[in-house]
């Protein structure tokens, strides 16, 4: 089997702040001694995870993550007829399997673990027969019973992929079968401010004239190069061995990083976009990105087709110094119409 499958995406976002900082403004990084617009895994995995993609292609494999299972768990056993004090009892002692519960009782928030836990389809599922099991026979939670709630089978494919930690219960970490590097324009960007007004309907401007709000907000636009590996034999064994599912995660993986954008501001820009390139490989040699054939900031007219020609030269010369860095590829480019998506789905799923 070819161990590591490498996408190498470039997608082109119009005016659009899919992901934000602190501030409010588009996430930068520079890099090659300019800035550059930046998209970070983190908001990417997230829209993937999320998406109608998932839900359709893994919608019985997808686990959730959350502080507040502890409040979920204190309400169905107040709807199983279990009094408040006791419910809120064995609630904490079911959400503790799983972190560290907060000190403050406000609204119930002493329910919740203090970092976000990933739950798998089977560790909800021994939750919830679990809560049926307290709710018929009246008594609280066993230590028996609480050990047996955490998982090591999983066919949850998005812990499969990203990963999970639980601080408290570190034998139970599962490790990230794929990496998501942040994406980043191939070059030089300025973040530009968008002033806007909104008029008041009823305002006649009989009495007061001019707008009924002001505003302003910031965006970029730019081709973006997304770098994203994965280590096939980790998802198999992730996944308890599913061929299978690993399969179906692989494919729905594909088509939620070609298809599918940050929701960030999509109301206010409508900045859905689409892969125009996508380069697979496949094979047992180390990975590597092709980030670097972008340090010299792209400045072409023709940007699309001059950034696929820097990415092919720094792959060759990849080649040229290390010898071969994967052993099969293939790729679509819809510019071109060359490839397809269904191509490079059946692609990185053999072998």
């Amino acid at each position: 089997m070819n161990r590591f499958v490498q996408l190498h995406l470039l997608t082109s976002y119009p005016p659009s702040n899919l992901n934000r900082d602190d501030l409010g403004r588009p996430k930068t990084a520079i890099m090659g001694g300019v800035n550059r617009l930046r998209i970070s895994s983190q908001s990417l995995k997230r829209a993937w995870r999320t998406s109608d993609v998932f839900k359709e292609k893994l919608s019985d494999s997808i686990g959730i993550r959350t502080k507040e299972m502890g409040k979920q768990v204190y309400q169905k056993l107040i709807d199983g007829g279990i009094s408040e004090q006791e419910a809120k009892a064995w609630a904490k002692k079911i959400a503790g399997v799983f972190g560290k519960l907060k000190k403050d009782n406000a609204n119930l928030s002493d329910l919740e673990i203090e970092q976000l836990a990933h739950f798998s389809k089977e560790e909800q599922g021994a939750i919830n027969d679990l809560v049926q099991t307290l709710i018929s026979r009246k008594t609280e939670p066993k230590d028996q019973e609480l050990e047996q709630l955490l998982k090591e089978q999983n066919s949850s494919a998005d812990i499969a992929m990203f990963g999970r930690m639980l601080a408290e219960k570190p034998n139970f970490n599962v490790e990230a079968s794929v990496q998501v590097a942040h994406a980043i324009t191939v070059h030089k960007v300025a973040v530009e401010d968008d002033y806007f007004t909104a008029i008041d309907d009823l305002n006649k401007h009989e009495v007061h004239a001019g707008a009924g709000h002001l505003g302003d907000t910031e965006f970029g636009a730019g081709l973006f190069y997304l770098y994203i590996c994965i280590d096939k034999n980790l998802l198999i064994e992730n996944l308890n061995k599913d061929t299978n599912l690993a399969n179906q995660t692989l494919s729905a993986l594909l088509e939620a990083a070609t298809t599918v954008s940050p929701t960030g501001k999509q109301n206010s820009f409508a900045s859905r976009a689409r892969a125009l390139y996508c380069l697979a490989e496949k094979g047992n040699q180390q990975p590597r990105s092709l980030h670097c054939a972008f340090l010299k900031p792209i400045e072409d007219k023709d940007l699309f087709s001059k950034s696929i020609e820097e990415m092919e030269k720094m792959k060759e010369n990849f080649d040229n110094v290390y010898g071969k860095c994967s052993e099969f590829e293939t790729y679509f480019n819809v510019l071109k119409g060359e490839g397809s998506l269904e191509e490079i789905s059946n692609f990185i799923q053999e072998g």
